[in-house]
């Protein structure tokens, strides 16, 4: 029910198609002239966690909706610490064969380039603090027990990330600048 098409094969849209499509327009031309603004970007997902978590922390609830958080931007923060191509993931047995020294240097990629990590905390933020509006969310628990294992899964992940990172000799945090070898 998009839009209704008429003899020229123009569709014509719906007034509520076309606000659609001019907020979704809108939003992503100010969503990709925020890309080169890193800091500010994060400073704002910043400033939508703290907020969110003074609503938590003065309500007294929605523990459960605070670990959900923690463990998907925990997910999120191993994918952008993850390397694109994965050799583990290639080769399930271990079995891969390691770069020549003469073949090609590849440069460190992100399976989660920075922007869309960004993009996806600051939506899991927002979306979290819309939640503690409906009580429906406020799950009693004891939450100690949820953060004790929210650190548990934390430390076991970095765990197996630095020694992901330390056996494929990668750093994503260090760009390294390469060299052109000119033999004219």
């Amino acid at each position: 029910m998009e839009g209704v098409e008429v003899d020229g094969g123009d569709a014509v849209q719906s007034p509520l198609a076309k606000w659609k499509t001019e907020v979704s327009r809108t939003f992503r031309y100010y969503l990709d002239r925020s890309a080169p603004y890193t800091l500010r970007r994060w400073l704002g997902t910043l400033a939508a966690a703290t907020i969110y978590v003074l609503r938590v922390y003065y309500g007294r609830g929605f523990y459960v909706i605070s670990y959900g958080v923690g463990t998907y931007i925990l997910n999120l923060l191993i994918g952008f610490l993850s390397p694109k191509e994965d050799s583990e993931l290639e080769a399930p047995d271990g079995a891969y064969l390691p770069p020549k020294d003469n073949d090609e240097v590849r440069p460190f990629v992100r399976r989660l380039p920075e922007f869309l990590f960004w993009y996806a905390t600051t939506k899991a933020f927002i979306v979290a603090f819309l939640m503690t509006f409906c009580s429906i969310f406020d799950v009693p628990v004891f939450w100690p027990i949820l953060l004790c294992y929210w650190i548990f899964l934390l430390v076991l992940t970095m765990k197996r990330q630095i020694t992901h990172m330390i056996r494929y000799k990668y750093d994503p945090f260090r760009k390294k600048k390469y060299t052109v070898n000119k033999s004219d």
